[in-house]
């Protein structure tokens, strides 16, 4: 990180805001944990902002007053009271606005204890962070990079939860576009966003020059420990079985029950190759039940693991599959954090739907599936079970691949946006 120390001549206070950044806390890791912690070996000064609230916990982290400050590896956290909530119903949205407003008293008084901030980046799933990070640094006069991980209303229109013209959808477009206009600089995970506000019609009056790409990853020396750490849990005890591996949730979106049909298929022509499940939802027992009704059994169900066993669990599979529902969204690419995981694995990806700026492709890693259906995923899982030098091939190009998103390059491309964006505010 020596070349990076180059560029910050006098310490900078760079707060980020990420209202779910609550976990990385006790993770020790994650996207804005590992910034934090580069930007501190830069010699920068973040300081994350986020719930008192776990996302999909019943956690939390006791606050008396308005927020609650603690550390972690020289990383300071501000920790915002919020109300709990379970689901994604009304008191979902009262945690989302009572985080939104409460970071203007508390970015206020934290201010006046400590010191102001020269820049602020405001992080999405849900937009109000980004407005508030934009009023926030108005009134402290400095930039504000709003960094678009979720889009909202687009993602919502996409798994059909809104429709696309209604109400709530065309208010939610408004204040989208209103985001990206303020913003001083946004940064968006996939690579298509620039093409996203083209496509909206918005690029006459949204600046794409203030776009930047910085895609999610991985930290390959955290990964490769754990992975040797945990080696004895998942390392192969034979070579009877093929896995295919699926980490992540187990829920309606997620359609693992097209995997189950696939699976079928498979069974009546190999009877080496599993799909090894791990991941927990609310879907887990419907499918585990019509495993048991239909003797589907080429899948296991291994449940949820901590993430820091992960990385072994993937590294000794035959390959790694990436499955989810195919929408819209997928022209503008994909940087899902376990992407950046199977990549570092450096087995071969099974892609089940088609993205666009597909690194599977451009790089020769994986398979990535053009219409999704059950017969053409139990082909590919056939083809990539019988050519075993093709697998090894990807696998290798995969593990290739992985460095270019060690969040130590990531973390570059994030600091020289940020000093950009300083230097423009101060002509």
């Amino acid at each position: 990180m020596d070349n990076l120390k180059l560029k910050n001549q006098t310490t900078k206070n760079i707060w980020i805001w990420n209202h779910y950044a609550t976990n990385t806390f006790f993770d020790r890791g994650g996207r804005h944990y590992w910034f934090a912690k580069y930007l501190l070996e830069a010699g920068y000064k973040p300081t994350i902002f986020c719930a008192s609230t776990v996302h999909n916990s019943d956690n939390k982290i006791e606050v008396e007053t308005t927020y609650k400050l603690d550390e972690v590896d020289g990383i300071p956290y501000v920790f915002v009271k919020t109300p709990p909530y379970q689901g994604n119903g009304l008191s979902r949205l009262k945690n989302m606005y009572t985080f939104y407003r409460k970071l203007f008293a508390v970015s206020r008084s934290y201010a006046q204890k400590f010191s102001n901030p020269d820049l602020i980046l405001a992080s999405s799933v849900h937009p109000l962070t980004l407005v508030a990070g934009i009023k926030v640094a108005k009134k402290f006069k400095i930039p504000c990079i709003c960094e678009v991980r979720d889009l909202w209303p687009e993602s919502l229109v996409a798994y059909d939860i809104i429709g696309k013209q209604s109400l709530i959808a065309k208010l939610l477009y408004k204040g989208e576009k209103w985001i990206y206009k303020k913003a001083d600089k946004i940064v968006m995970t996939w690579p298509g966003g620039k093409q996203y506000i083209i496509d909206q019609g918005w690029d006459s009056s949204i600046d794409l020059a203030k776009i930047e790409h910085i895609s999610n990853g991985v930290v390959i020396s955290d990964f490769d420990n754990n992975a040797k750490l945990y080696s004895d849990l998942y390392k192969k005890s034979n070579d009877k079985y093929k896995d295919f591996i699926y980490t992540g949730s187990i829920r309606k979106v997620n359609n693992l029950s097209l995997l189950l049909d696939a699976a079928k298929l498979i069974q009546q022509r190999n009877q080496s190759i599993r799909f090894v499940i791990y991941g927990s939802g609310d879907e887990l027992q419907s499918l585990e039940q019509r495993c048991k009704e239909e003797k589907i059994d080429n899948v296991i169900f291994k449940g949820r693991v901590p993430k820091h066993e992960v990385p072994s669990i993937l590294s000794n599979s035959y390959a790694n599959v990436l499955h989810n529902s195919s929408t819209i969204l997928d022209k503008y690419g994909q940087s899902q954090n376990k992407l950046f995981e199977y990549l570092a694995a450096g087995r071969p990806i099974l892609q089940t739907y088609k993205t666009g700026y597909s690194m599977l492709d451009e790089h020769n890693c994986g398979i990535s599936i053009s219409n999704q259906t059950a017969q053409n995923i139990a082909d590919a899982v056939l083809f990539l079970s019988e050519d075993h030098a093709k697998a090894n091939e990807m696998g290798a190009n995969a593990r290739s691949v992985s460095y270019s998103y060690d969040f130590a390059n990531l973390s570059k491309k994030l600091i020289k946006l940020i000093n950009l964006a300083l230097e423009e505010k101060n002509r």
